[in-house]
């Protein structure tokens, strides 16, 4: 289908419409934002002696819902000077817009009498063949069509996005029976590549697949608490990351989305689904209802499952409902011990076998809820897709769980599961005897590094679909293309002449064992490849340099050992910079310390558009040593030719302001503006495409003609009468109370760097200059008793210390 969305229309302005908007904003689409006129004026239109007929008046609804989605947290733009792509009207005196746009998307209420007269109205104002879609989460797609013409029908289906949508993966389509194949065909391919989407397709059938089975997971935890007696904590803990679970786990989860809207679903799959087995699931029990009707929402009324307080000293503290009083106690912290015993597991298939298997309370908790999850989504096939990677897909893409039902079946062992299930009274699904009766044992398989599911069709294996621009590293692996490897990395070969260096560490730490990997990557690169991307497909790029290990190394004061590792990263860092080949750097989600350095250092970075990169070592007392506060100053001044007269000190205080604040990119958008990526460097929206498309970069470096750069020995530094003036600043600060003593005497440590050292005037230094400074800066908080403090607190709390 030869198509293109130039502009889309978007109605309905609520919560989730105004965020669909903001979204293709950040894929650069523009769009129409429009919702109904309101019937009356409010008190602040009347006061401005508005009438009915004032457009301001007429477009309010939509106003506030942009205005609303640019005060989102989290952001829903990438930046907010991207809410320009966004135009408002309403749907009396702007409907003819539909008439510009490629793709028409409802999200007005969901009620289906009103999604109709929408319809209606679209279906006679739309140009021929323009793509329509309903984001409703439950109502039938066939239903909302019914009596609409037949082109409008051919090229009408649901995308059901979850929300929020800019940082939600999943997004469910739902053709009808009219729909063209094409038409679903096309959308898979745009929302994948230019929204960043992960595609499930559903069939037409009630809450589609991840609230399905997202809500009854969740309330058949409700119905175990209840029927076990265990609290609200105790439920929370032991459905959340211990099994592979988001934090926020059922009851944080409730209170986020509102219990309102939890009830709303519950209350529509009872009614739509008659002859489930596991109906009664969905019926809310009373203290559920008893919280509706005092308004006991969630966030959104500040009191739900949880409630927080401020106490008479200012502190925050956190209460839990007690279901069976209906009154509000102080939060306790659950203690079970065999989860005390795995939680350290990384390894979440060994976890949840682990604890699946153990017979303590906490044990038989998780296994009566485990079970009945993958029993019931077992029974959903073929009821609401034919494919369980869809069903395993949904949950992980819309619920955020690390493994699918299927996966986690595959991990726990089918067999003994089997057996303890039918221990347990309970029936063994068609899929599964289908499985079973064909001679398989699990649900997964891999060969030559290809994924084959079991099909519900054939009753065969199926290899995964593999899509073209998707680079799959452990499959690359699974081929025998490892090059070379470490205990914290490993050299892949990506075909074409270009490898990949992947960091695969823990929450890929920077360590001696990355850097002798980097060191001896780019020799090989150097010799048998035309360029290197340094890219990895974990959680996170990077956190940074493994603290742990260097507050042992300091309170053991092996200043040598320090000095050496310190030499050794800004080897490694310049060795990326002034490569024999070129280097792309891929960085994604947290990009900090160390791995933003290592970033900074390449020729060009494409990373991905959810970047929150920042050097933040001043939150534990250090300063960027591994080349970063260099890189900082370069990006920020190398605009300005060296024969300039122009005043370079607000470009070093930017540099400064950046780093002693220690600012985190919300996005790729906002790395530009803060100067962490330069203009030329590149972002994905579908971090799927990341590696293929940095891969892309180096070969398009390559073919343009690579020449490896000369390292800069003529950088402009503004020596002390700068560095008086940064200084009278961070004592400005001080004395304002925005920053601690300890926190000023940092400051001035990376103020001195920043502008040369003790230089009397502008002078010219080389980089090496400035990586000494860096160092010698480094060491130095490093053996102060605060710095180690810092470090010390920051790896117990996670958070910085301000001492």
């Amino acid at each position: 289908m030869k198509k293109k969305i130039e502009r889309v229309a978007v109605l309905g302005s609520g919560v989730m419409g105004s965020k669909i908007a903001a979204h293709f904003a950040n894929a650069g689409i523009p769009s129409f934002l429009l919702d109904i006129v309101p019937k009356e004026l409010n008190q602040e239109e009347k006061q401005k002696g508005l009438s009915l007929s004032s457009p301001e008046v007429r477009n309010r609804l939509a106003k506030e819902g942009l205005e609303e989605a640019k005060k989102a947290k989290p952001a829903a733009f990438y930046h907010t000077e991207l809410s320009d792509l966004i135009t408002i009207g309403n749907f009396e005196d702007n409907i003819e817009w539909l008439k510009q746009s490629d793709w028409i998307i409802e999200v007005v209420v969901e009620r289906l009498d009103i999604k109709r007269q929408v319809f209606k109205i679209v279906d006679q104002v739309r140009n021929k063949e323009t793509i329509v879609t309903s984001n409703t989460s439950g109502i039938p797609i066939s239903s909302i069509a019914e009596g609409l013409s037949d082109d409008f029908q051919k090229y009408f289906c649901g995308t059901h996005f979850f929300n929020p949508p800019r940082y939600m993966k999943l997004l469910e389509i739902i053709p009808t029976s009219k729909t063209l194949p094409e038409v679903t065909e096309f959308l898979s391919s745009f929302c994948e590549r230019r929204l960043g989407k992960g595609i499930v397709y559903c069939k037409d059938t009630p809450n589609f697949i991840a609230n399905r089975i997202g809500v009854f997971s969740m309330l058949y935890a409700v119905k175990s608490m209840l029927e076990d007696g265990f609290t609200i904590e105790e439920v929370d803990l032991l459905s959340g990351p211990v099994t592979g679970k988001p934090k926020s786990a059922v009851f944080r989860t409730a209170d986020l989305v509102g219990i309102d809207t939890l009830a709303y679903v519950a209350n529509n799959l009872y009614d739509a689904v008659p002859f489930d087995e596991m109906r009664e699931v969905f019926r809310l029990p009373d203290f559920i209802k008893e919280m509706i009707k005092n308004k006991w929402l969630g966030d959104k009324t500040r009191q739900g499952f949880y409630k927080t307080t401020k106490l008479p000293d200012g502190q925050k503290e956190i209460l839990t409902l007690d279901y069976n009083t209906m009154q509000y106690r102080p939060s306790q912290r659950p203690k079970f011990p065999s989860v005390d015993l795995n939680k350290s597991t990384e390894d979440i298939k060994q976890r949840i076998k682990a604890l699946a298997f153990t017979n303590d309370r906490a044990g038989k908790f998780i296994w009566k809820n485990l079970s009945s999850i993958l029993l019931y989504s077992a029974n959903r096939v073929p009821e609401i897709t034919e494919d369980i990677v869809n069903i395993d897909n949904a949950m992980k893409w819309g619920f955020n769980w690390e493994l699918g039902p299927f996966e986690t079946w595959d991990a726990i062992g089918l067999e003994p599961s089997l057996r303890r299930m039918k221990e347990d009274g309970h029936p063994v699904p068609e899929l599964v005897e289908n499985l079973l009766s064909s001679g398989h044992n699990s649900f997964y398989t891999a060969l030559n590094g290809r994924k084959f599911f079991f099909d519900w069709n054939t009753c065969k294996p199926k290899a995964e679909q593999s899509k073209p621009g998707i680079i799959l590293l452990p499959s690359l692996k699974d081929q025998n293309k490892e090059i070379k490897k470490n205990s914290g990395a490993s050299l892949i070969d990506l075909g074409d002449g270009v490898a990949c260096l992947e960091f695969h560490s823990k929450m890929n730490t920077i360590g001696e064992d990355i850097l002798q990997m980097i060191q001896s990557s780019l020799t090989e690169v150097a010799k048998n490849f035309q360029g290197l991307v340094i890219g990895n497909q974990a959680q996170n790029f990077s956190v940074g340099a493994n603290l742990m290990l260097i507050l042992m190394q300091a309170q053991d004061e092996n200043w040598d050992e320090l000095d050496l590792a310190v030499r050794l990263f800004q080897k490694i860092t310049m060795g990326i910079k002034y490569s024999e080949r070129p280097v792309v750097v891929a960085p994604y989600s947290m990009t900090f310390g160390g791995g933003c350095e290592i970033s900074l250092s390449a020729l060009k970075i494409h990373s991905a558009a959810e970047l929150y990169m920042g050097l933040v070592e001043l939150g534990v007392g250090l300063i960027p040593a591994g080349g970063g506060t260099k890189e900082m100053l370069l990006r920020n001044i190398s605009h300005i030719p060296l024969d300039s007269s122009a005043d370079l000190f607000p470009f070093v205080k930017r540099a400064f302001e950046t780093i002693g604040m220690a600012k985190v990119s919300t996005s790729a958008k906002d790395a530009k503006n803060l100067g962490y990526l330069r203009e030329g460097d590149n972002y994905s929206i579908s971090q799927d495409y990341l590696i293929a498309d940095a891969k892309k970069e180096v070969l398009a470096i390559s073919e343009a003609g690579y020449e490896k750069p000369a390292p800069l020995k003529k950088i402009p530094v503004l020596g002390e009468p700068a560095l008086a003036n940064l200084k009278i600043g961070i004592h400005l600060m001080k004395e304002a109370g925005y920053i601690s003593e300890y926190d000023a005497h940092i400051g001035g440590k990376l103020a001195n760097v920043l502008c040369g050292g003790k230089l009397s005037s502008k002078s010219f230094v080389s980089e090496q200059y400035l990586l000494d400074l860096e160092r010698e800066a480094f060491l130095s908080l490093l053996g102060e008793r605060k710095t180690q403090e810092r470090i010390k607190y920051m790896l117990e709390k996670g958070k910085p210390l301000r001492n």
